[in-house]
């Protein structure tokens, strides 16, 4: 390798640019359509997406602790250059900081269910998640992305 070049994880530590990721079930229909509904509010472009079933996804869930085969919780990453740090959100704090980035109107009428105790939120985001396959079924990786610009903003 030439060492004139640096690496990924080199631009990432150097990168002054706070660079959140949404941690994602990958084959799930909903997490996919939610994933959506945010790179629509997400006008600045701000939120990467990385499925959990991925390398750099399962890296980090083994580097935290988390578990690298549970795929029922969505994770927020706030900044990906200081991914080393134990600071993520989960389940319905994840959404909620994802929802805040994107800063749109739209956005903030969702977010409003913050209001509500994390016991009770995260109950109602553990029903949703075990139920999800039945409602909204699995993903079809095929369906293209509506915005082709939009897919930059996915990792592996």
């Amino acid at each position: 390798m030439n060492s004139s070049h640096p690496s990924a994880d080199q631009l990432a530590a150097t990168a002054t640019d706070v660079v959140p990721v949404l941690l994602y079930d990958g084959e799930c229909g909903l997490c996919n359509r939610t994933v959506r509904l945010l790179l629509a509010l997400d006008r600045r472009g701000a939120l990467r997406f990385a499925p959990l079933q991925g390398p750099h996804a399962q890296g980090y869930l083994r580097d935290h602790g988390l578990p690298a085969d549970d795929f029922d919780t969505l994770v927020f990453v706030p900044d990906w250059a200081r991914r080393d740090r134990p600071e993520f959100l989960l389940r319905s704090d994840g959404v909620f900081a994802a929802l805040r980035l994107c800063g749109s109107r739209r956005a903030d009428v969702l977010a409003w269910l913050r209001v509500l105790p994390r016991a009770l939120r995260d109950a109602g985001y553990r029903l949703v998640a075990r139920t999800r396959f039945q409602i909204w079924g699995k993903w079809d990786a095929t369906c293209p992305l509506p915005r082709p610009e939009w897919r930059g903003r996915f990792w592996e």
